[in-house]
Formats: structure tokens, sequence, C-alpha cells
């Protein structure tokens, strides 16, 4: 299927980034520390678990795979196992990427990549920063400060 077939039959709603995901009862997910961007306090940093939710509409059958890039887009940082799903005409799904011990040797914005059948599908940077670097706002004074 062209890229642009696959486009006219399969939306990726939104991606969240997060700690963990579980499913509850009624088949609802609970996201557990939900993130855009990391400040750490140093540098590499080390995720235990690290969960990437993408949410699909559409119709069809899939597999998907998630990556994250370094910086430069040269390495992968990790490589989720291919995972296939299938959406019935007019509905949806949503498909979780768990990673285990992620490591992130330098800050930069990192590139997390939706594949699908091994087709770049979509892409959304992930800001790493270290605390130690990051310049801090100066303190308000009382004319500053909002009371």
């Amino acid at each position: 299927m062209s890229t642009a077939n696959l486009q006219n039959k399969l939306e990726l709603a939104y991606t969240i980034f997060c700690d963990d995901v579980r499913l509850e009862v009624g088949n609802k997910l609970s996201l557990i520390g939900v993130f855009q961007n990391m400040l750490v306090q140093q540098m590499p940093v080390s995720l235990i678990k690290f969960a990437i939710v993408n949410h699909w509409r559409g119709e069809g059958r899939y597999l998907s795979e998630v990556r994250i890039l370094s910086p430069d887009r040269t390495q992968p940082v990790v490589v989720s196992e291919p995972a296939p799903f299938e959406i019935t005409q007019g509905g949806h799904t949503d498909n979780v990427s768990f990673f285990v011990n992620v490591t992130f040797p330098m800050p930069g914005e990192y590139w997390v990549q939706t594949l699908i059948n091994s087709t770049l599908f979509d892409e959304q940077p992930l800001l790493i920063m270290d605390a130690r670097t990051v310049s801090q706002p100066a303190e308000a004074t009382a004319s500053d400060a909002i009371n």
C-alpha cells in the first residue's frame, strides 16, 4: 500500500509519552507520569520503564514499530518489536510500546518515530535536558511578582 493510500485509511490521533500504562476495568487505559520533555539531574540518564501510547483511527490491518533516535538521527536509542493491530471500519485502537532500561547518553532533542508497515508514518521530538546546564530564571523581585 502506498504512503498516500495508507494515510487516507489510517490516522494517528495522538502520541503520549509516560512512565507506565495500565489496563483497567472496562478496557480503559490509566496513564502514569505523562510528560513531553524530561529535565534530569544528571547525564546519562536511564529510565527503568518508559511507555509510548499511539491512538489510531481508521480501518485496516497494520504492523507498528516505535523507535527513538539520537539527536543527530544516526543511532537508535531503542527500537520496539513490530506489533500487529487491526481497526475495523470507523473504529479506533491504542498501541502501547513499553521500553525498559532505556539510557539517554546526552541531553538533546531525540526523535520518537512511529513506523507503519516498515514506513515512517510520524515522528515527535522528545527533549532531554540536563538540570545542571539549564539556566534558571532570575528570582522575581517584589515588583515582578504576581499576587
